[in-house]
């Protein structure tokens, strides 16, 4: 068990260092903001952080 553990732990930094580098700290901020609002139930972060993303996928194109 606590290798699963440690596996997701590995995956979960990996993957913020990943959103990171390559949408720079606006995704950082969206992703956090999008998982603190999934893990606390609260639809109004979840949003903000949502639109955050896809502002930020989205400005190249505009």
């Amino acid at each position: 068990m606590p290798v699963l553990a440690i596996l997701s732990a590995v995956f979960v930094v990996g993957f913020e260092q990943l959103v990171q580098w390559k949408y720079g700290a606006m995704g950082f901020v969206g992703l956090l903001l999008l998982t603190v609002g999934l893990k606390a139930k609260n639809p109004t972060i979840s949003s903000v952080g949502a639109v955050v993303l896809a502002m930020v996928l989205a400005g190249p194109a505009l």
